[in-house]
């Protein structure tokens, strides 16, 4: 580490270029940080979405006219808004709402932290897009499997859990592949609310260290990085599921 730090700040010397990550064990850590924090917001956010995706889907087809009423005017209201106005909702809005808290010192405190509103923010707005491309998944499943189901003696919610969502999910891959891609980049968002993440982390850097464009080109890189991790994740998972003649597989 301590050539790293060494090169960092003969890089600066030599040809101006702030790489204070690299040798200011603060901004090092702040930056870290701030990855940490972006990564998590990714993968809690990206797990809750899927779970919302996967039970709207499901109730979407309910026998109550109520049921499919709410799912649907669910997923026009978080598609059809910005994600920073329901960020903005949750935390300044809905927040001011709900009861306080006493915390470890006898103060007020919300009922939710702001990396907590970030998370709900994030999970139902990639949720509604979710719901939609499972749909479109469920729908390529033939009538004819799942009347196959049925006659074998299969439940309306075990036909869905074991026969047409697996199913479905190897339809639906690339489209859900593009939506949790963009959840990790929507995540940058939650600097509007002071969540700790990479963009947050790196405009406090370049406050201090007056490094703005080498902080910006890190920072594009980073999440270039970050994405490209995901897409070969979901792409190897792809691979894994694809059923020769089937969904993704009948492109291979």
């Amino acid at each position: 580490m301590e050539a790293v730090a060494e090169w960092g700040r003969a890089l600066y010397e030599t040809t101006g270029i702030n790489l204070t990550i690299l040798y200011d064990a603060f901004d090092q850590k702040r930056f870290i940080s701030g990855l940490g924090m972006t990564i998590y917001l990714s993968v809690v956010s990206l797990f809750f979405s899927l779970v919302i995706g996967v039970i709207g889907a499901w109730a979407q087809g309910s026998d109550f006219k109520l049921v499919r009423w709410l799912i649907n005017g669910f997923i026009v209201i978080f598609r059809n808004t910005p994600p920073l106005v329901q960020i903005f909702f949750f935390y300044f809005g809905l927040s001011n709402l709900l009861p306080y808290i006493e915390d470890a010192d006898g103060m007020r405190a919300p009922l939710f932290t702001n990396v907590q509103w970030a998370i709900i923010s994030l999970s139902l707005f990639a949720g509604a897009f979710n719901i939609e491309i499972f749909r479109s998944g469920i729908e390529a499943v033939p009538n004819s499997t799942k009347e196959a189901a049925s006659a074998l003696g299969y439940t309306r919610l075990g036909t869905y859990l074991y026969i047409v969502l697996p199913l479905a999910i190897r339809v639906c891959l690339p489209a859900l592949n593009n939506n949790l891609v963009n959840l990790l980049k929507t995540t940058s968002l939650a600097y509007a609310i002071a969540v700790p993440e990479l963009l947050y982390a790196s405009k406090q850097i370049w406050t201090d260290a007056q490094n703005v464009p080498t902080m910006m080109v890190v920072l594009l890189f980073t999440y270039v990085a970050l994405v490209g991790v995901l897409v070969w994740a979901m792409n190897a998972w792809e691979r894994s599921m694809a059923i020769p003649g089937y969904g993704a597989g009948r492109a291979r």
